[in-house]
């Protein structure tokens, strides 16, 4: 019986080293990654809080890219992370948005490429999202594809992390010119700027307390290099020259009178222009997504349009945009055909707002005018017909001519808002700064020289022959052209120099917080 029982723990002791090294057997550190990122509540419970579905499926795209392999483990690779990382100050983006994991192990590699994903996403299309700020309306209904882009920069850029920063960043001159003033103007110390006190319009020539403190406020940004001597607290011609150079650079009229808006670009703090760099920064990040290299670009609060061709600036005309009320919207279409000889449709806005009042008063405002009544059908009316305490379902337009507020040729695209570019008589306010005066839709203050940009020689020749009739014509273009309106209030010129724009549509506070915070707002 003894015998036996040796026997029997003599087997179970020769067994045992067997099972201990059933019990080692390694797992495939890809099927525990590939598991992970299928239940990271389960698998990584402290990270999954943070990574969204759209985050999920990247995370998974990168690592299938990578066999599922740790990616952080290679020699070097990590430091060259935690070295790039702080580079993103320069391009406005906070480092500290993008913490690693001081611990090691499947879950920390996880949390590692995801940082550097969400910082290759924010450098490549914006931290935050467009559409929650500034909306872009598209003729297209095409979701664009935010996950191929950042796939094809993020695995090879394994080999070289500041190579796939870089190729993340966009390749837009104004990006680059702008980031390398920023990245400057961020590490010096934020200078002191007098604030010029409220009063009545200030001209050049004029006296008025406020002058020295208007002399210390040029002189602390460089207007002045020094101190002019101040007679009685004249407004003097050296001071006055300064003032103007300063407005030119904030898009403002450059007549030297000291206005509200003027007054109100001069007492932006230093800090609020550095704010208004970094914002900026980020708005070119979104318009790289637009941008087309042959196309028209509008930028709103300069009230500026510009022809590019080939991704260089060939031509530019001042504008004139919607006023706060109206706002010009901001839209991504292709221009398809121009209204030669246009007759004017009064919006009904407008119609209610503006033109009625004044037809209640005088209805002899409608013959000065030129406007017909129209019924719903196009049936023209007598005014008499009307009711215009109750005008019900009626149209105004105005026929084609020399006092047609659309000019003499109208550029137009798809889109919702029925803006479009146009001709005006109203040429005087094109000397003004800043120029929203409009309902909505852009004045071109060149017109007919955008038309040329547009059209073939042909083309060309044939419109002026149309635009000789005097009558209204549609004329087709045979090769549309993409335009984008949209918005930024900063940009720099390859030599540094800083221009800005007012925020006339008082956009900019509301980035400026939330490009403060540490998540974004989606």
């Amino acid at each position: 019986m003894i015998k036996k029982h040796a026997c029997y723990l003599s087997i179970a002791l020769l067994a045992a080293p067997l099972v201990a090294l059933a019990d080692e057997v390694p797992v495939d550190p890809a099927t525990m990654i590939e598991v992970a990122l299928t239940d990271l509540p389960r698998e990584c419970p402290a990270l999954a809080p943070r990574i969204n579905a759209p985050a999920q499926q990247l995370l998974q795209a990168f690592y299938q890219g990578q066999h599922f392999q740790p990616v952080w483990s290679v020699d070097g690779r990590l430091a060259a992370l935690q070295a790039e990382l702080p580079t993103l100050a320069d391009d406005g983006l906070d480092p500290a948005h993008y913490p690693l994991p001081n611990d090691q192990g499947l879950c920390a590699d996880i949390d590692t490429s995801f940082q550097y994903l969400q910082a290759l996403q924010d450098l490549h299309f914006g931290r935050l999202n467009q559409s929650r700020f500034e909306p872009v309306w598209h003729s297209g209904d095409e979701m664009p594809d935010r996950q191929t882009p950042i796939l094809a920069i993020a695995g090879p850029g394994l080999q070289d992390i500041g190579s796939a920063f870089d190729k993340a960043r966009p390749a837009l001159e104004r990006y680059q010119n702008l980031r390398k003033v920023y990245a400057r103007e961020r590490l010096q110390p934020l200078p002191h700027w007098p604030v010029v006190g409220q009063g009545q319009l200030l001209k050049p020539g004029m006296q008025d307390a406020r002058v020295p403190v208007l002399a210390e406020r040029m002189l602390s940004e460089g207007y002045l290099s020094h101190m002019p001597t101040l007679t009685n607290n004249t407004y003097g011609p050296e001071l006055a020259a300064a003032v103007k150079s300063f407005q030119r650079d904030h898009s403002l009229q450059a007549d030297g009178v000291i206005g509200p808006g003027t007054l109100k670009e001069m007492n932006v703090s230093a800090q609020a222009r550095r704010d208004q760099l970094r914002i900026n920064l980020e708005r070119f990040r979104w318009m790289a997504q637009d941008f087309e290299p042959t196309s028209l670009l509008v930028n709103v609060p300069a009230a500026l349009l510009m022809v590019y061709q080939n991704g260089m600036p060939v031509w530019q005309t001042r504008t004139q945009v919607g006023r706060p009320d109206r706002q010009t919207p901001l839209l991504k279409s292709r221009v398809t055909r121009l209204t030669l000889n246009p007759t004017w449709t009064i919006p009904p806005t407008i119609f209610k707002q503006d033109k009625l009042p004044q037809i209640r008063r005088d209805q002899s405002y409608l013959a000065r005018h030129d406007l017909q009544v129209l019924d719903s059908s196009g049936r023209q009316l007598s005014p008499q017909e009307v009711n215009w305490e109750r005008p019900g379902n009626i149209l105004l337009r105005q026929g084609a001519g020399p006092r047609n507020p659309l000019g003499k040729i109208v550029v137009r695209f798809p889109n919702p808002f029925a803006v479009y570019l146009h001709d005006t008589p109203s040429q005087a306010l094109f000397s003004k700064a800043p120029r929203a005066f409009s309902s909505g839709c852009v004045r071109v203050e060149s017109a007919f020289e955008l038309r040329d940009w547009l059209v073939s020689p042909s083309e060309k020749a044939r419109t002026e022959e149309l635009l000789s009739t005097g009558r209204t014509y549609e004329f087709r273009l045979e090769q549309p052209m993409p335009i984008l309106m949209t918005y930024w209030t900063a940009q720099a010129d390859k030599d540094g120099k800083v221009t800005y724009a007012p925020d006339v549509y008082d956009h900019d506070p509301a980035l400026i917080a939330a490009l403060a915070r540490k998540s974004p707002v989606n």
